[in-house]
């Protein structure tokens, strides 16, 4: 079907919600606009579904919410006998209702529902997937995007997000759904009365906090510390969970910040609501000027983020990087675990690869084994389900991504800015007593294993031209393959699409024993890489810089050359 045949179907067919009724009127005539909405479909992947609000087939609508809800109940009758699912919501426009819908769809195809009353963290709808024991899980969440999207996260039995084998079988399911006569549905309050909906009690949370808090290893250091914290949910799920957690522990000090505290998926004051960025602390660094804290905290709209802005020893305050908390965490935990006896002799510890190879300098100090796996969350995931079908979860130390993404203890599938929220003000609650400011022990972590520069930079390519120019810049790497970069050789080149790894001096190559991805890697002189892979969620190139150096100034010097490179690529 033709682009304007698919927008007069829907502009005849597409009465479930009164918005969408009125933004197709409102392009009608408007070819580019009608252009952007139905020229593909939303694909569903490993990641689910994301995309900008509004109408369309290339948009996240009561339609392609409902296409997906029924391609995945067929996927689930498939292969369960009696399938049940859990779904949690976030803070952004609509996600309320998208969950609604969702359920409604799933008891109408004999699926039994688990929906939590409120919003709540995705890690919460790892957690409840694993506590119900359902056959799958949902979460309506664009993550850190800004306000225009929304999202559709899909999970397995195993409480990460689907495989791509499991994501493709659904995806199969849904692309035969036809958005206006394929979709089951039935009324909420019948599915509720009749048992296949039900409302999650506060008791799910409840248990879910208190596996959070069995990560706290320094709970007296946390009392006596005095550690006074800004802390922001940037409109989103943290509000409560974060809050009531830091109580827990013994951090009363807690002020929040009055603008972003409670849910608005218009993000009113900041439009990225990014914790990684610095424009989602600039409401807190001015109230820091007159609270003075010693951290400030920032969790992301879905609260599975947490990005944080230390004293810098000049009055200020400094953001720290996902790399250097990640790294910094991994310290922390290993030292004091060894320091009590509680280190496992086969504790490992993992990351994605494209994160910091400071964290694998770390581990090895303490014999702890390290991983690197694919980015996304769910190979972590896979893991930790791993090793406890082998009585080995206590083995489990963290993961971490670069991303401001991180896990200690294995009560989720997916990264957990509850948890991570408590260990970091754990961590300064323990240093502040012996008189070191966070960024201080930053400082120590570099001067023993060497300064590692990590620098992340996004490419955005909006529109049908820009997956076309995305697709051409990956294809272009592969057909001419770089050999130097800023004047340093690439030695070890690794295409993880073709499973091929290629030493550049020897010529010799060998498989890479991780599931296929569409991402580039150069390993350079001296320890160096850059690494280029497109978004699976947002239309972005994303280039990962890794620089090592003997100072701070050397290592910076020479990331600033490399993404000077990179910059370049992407033209």
């Amino acid at each position: 079907m033709d682009i304007n045949s698919l927008y007069s179907q829907w502009l005849e067919n597409a009465t479930a919600d009164e918005d969408l009724i009125n933004e197709l009127k409102n392009i009608e005539g408007n070819e580019e606009e009608i252009f952007d909405r139905f020229y593909r479909c939303l694909e569903f992947g490993t990641a689910g579904l994301r995309g900008v609000i509004g109408a369309g087939t290339n948009r996240m609508n009561y339609y392609t919410v409902c296409q997906a809800t029924q391609g995945l109940a067929d996927f689930l009758n498939k292969h369960f006998d009696n399938p049940s699912i859990a779904i949690g919501y976030d803070s952004r426009i609509k996600s309320d209702y998208f969950s609604i819908e969702a359920a409604k769809v799933l008891a109408a195809n004999g699926v039994k529902v688990y929906l939590y009353r409120e919003l709540e963290p995705t890690p919460c709808l790892s957690f409840a997937i694993r506590y119900f024991k359902t056959s799958s899980g949902i979460i309506l969440t664009a993550s850190h995007n800004p306000a225009k999207y929304n999202g559709y996260k899909c999970y397995n039995q195993n409480g990460y997000q689907m495989t791509d084998e499991e994501a493709g079988e659904t995806y199969e399911f849904i692309k035969k759904v036809d958005y206006f006569t394929g979709i089951k549905s039935m009324d909420f309050d019948k599915a509720v009365e009749m048992g296949l909906i039900e409302y999650m009690g506060d008791e799910v949370i409840d248990a879910f906090l208190d596996e959070v808090v069995k990560q706290c290893i320094n709970p007296d250091a946390v009392k006596n510390a005095g550690l006074k914290v800004i802390y922001t949910p940037l409109n989103g799920t943290g509000n409560k969970p974060v809050r009531k957690i830091l109580d827990r522990i013994g951090v009363k000090d807690v002020y929040i910040v009055p603008e972003q505290e409670l849910p608005d998926g218009n993000f009113p004051t900041c439009p990225f609501p990014n914790p990684e960025i610095e424009q989602a602390f600039e409401i807190a660094l001015k109230m820091a000027e007159d609270i003075k804290p010693d951290l400030l905290l920032a969790t992301d709209p879905d609260c599975d983020r947490v990005g944080i802005a230390v004293q810098d020893g000049n009055g200020g305050y400094k953001l720290m990087s996902g790399n250097e908390v990640g790294a910094m965490m991994l310290n922390y935990l290993l030292s004091q675990k060894k320091e009590k006896g509680t280190l496992s002799e086969n504790s490992i510890a993992v990351k994605s690869f494209v994160s910091t190879d400071l964290a694998e300098a770390i581990a090895n100090k303490y014999n702890c084994r390290f991983k690197n796996l694919l980015t996304g969350f769910k190979y972590i995931g896979e893991l930790i389900t791993q090793l406890e079908a082998q009585g080995r979860a206590d083995d489990f130390v963290m993961g971490f991504e670069e991303s401001y993404g991180y896990l200690a203890g294995t009560h989720a599938r997916d990264k957990d800015a509850v948890v991570a929220s408590m260990l970091i003000c754990e961590m300064a609650a323990y240093y502040k007593a012996q008189g070191k400011s966070l960024a201080q022990v930053m400082d120590e972590i570099y001067d023993e294993f060497g300064y590692y520069c990590n620098i992340v930079n996004s490419y955005t390519f909006e529109g049908a031209s820009g997956m076309k120019k995305m697709a051409g810049i990956m294809e272009s790497l592969r057909d001419n393959a770089p050999l130097e970069f800023a004047g340093m050789k690439v030695t070890v080149a690794d295409d993880y699409k073709t499973s091929v790894s290629t030493d550049i001096v020897t010529g010799e190559t060998k498989v890479i024993e991780l599931p296929k991805s569409n991402v580039l890697a150069y390993t350079l002189t001296n320890g160096n890489k850059i690494i280029v892979r497109p978004s699976g969620t947002e239309p972005k190139i994303k280039a990962y810089i890794t620089a090592v150096g003997s100072t701070r100034e050397d290592s910076r010097e020479i990331a600033q050359r490399l993404m000077a490179e990179a910059d370049s690529l992407m033209k």
